[in-house]
């Protein structure tokens, strides 16, 4: 098996978290991307929305691919889950508050304020829950849970959709099987 680049590794994620999106209609959440005014959130405070878009983005820079996280709209689509989803509000809330916290404690200033190196060496710690460390194990599953809802929100976008070569519902009148790049990337053959 290859290994897989972060961006793509969250792209199968997206395919297979988007499949089971709580039936949202993603013409219905992308709304306020299109809007020509800024987007007001309704669940997140200012402070908090200001968070989610610079922890999406960290989670989901823009590369060679496509764009950020926040440029897909990502944070907005939150923001319209957050308001549907009663499960997820308080682990959002709190950790967004324990982001905060960290940060001051340990630079002085709210995560936002931090310095990209600053953020990232909290990401660091909470990550991967598996290797968090005892003291930051609610905030590694914080991470984890809203690193899914980024992969969710970017690959249901428009620009994520694209970048999954999603075709939609054709018709394909031929099966000609797996095109021969993708089986020799995926080390198999038909014979």
């Amino acid at each position: 098996m290859t290994d897989l680049s972060r961006r793509e590794m969250l792209g199968l994620l997206g395919v297979a978290l988007a499949a089971g999106a709580a039936g949202c209609r993603p013409e219905t959440i992308r709304k306020a991307a299109q809007r020509a005014t800024p987007y007001t959130p309704t669940f997140f405070t200012p402070g908090e929305y200001d968070a989610v878009t610079v922890l999406a983005d960290l989670t989901l820079p823009a590369d060679k691919r496509g764009p950020s996280a926040s440029e897909a709209g990502v944070p907005e689509f939150m923001d319209f889950v957050m308001t549907e989803e009663m499960d997820n509000r308080e682990r959002m809330r709190t950790g967004l508050a324990w982001l905060d916290t960290e940060s001051g404690s340990r630079f002085g200033k709210p995560f936002v304020a931090a310095s990209a190196r600053q953020q990232m060496k909290i990401l660091d710690d909470i990550a991967w829950p598996k290797k968090a460390k005892a003291e930051f194990e609610e905030a590694a599953k914080f991470f984890n849970e809203f690193r899914n809802l980024t992969a969710t929100g970017y690959w249901s976008s428009k620009v994520g959709v694209e970048d999954l070569q999603y075709i939609g519902n054709t018709v394909v009148p031929e099966w000609k099987g797996c095109p021969e790049p993708q089986l020799k990337k995926l080390g198999v053959s038909y014979t």
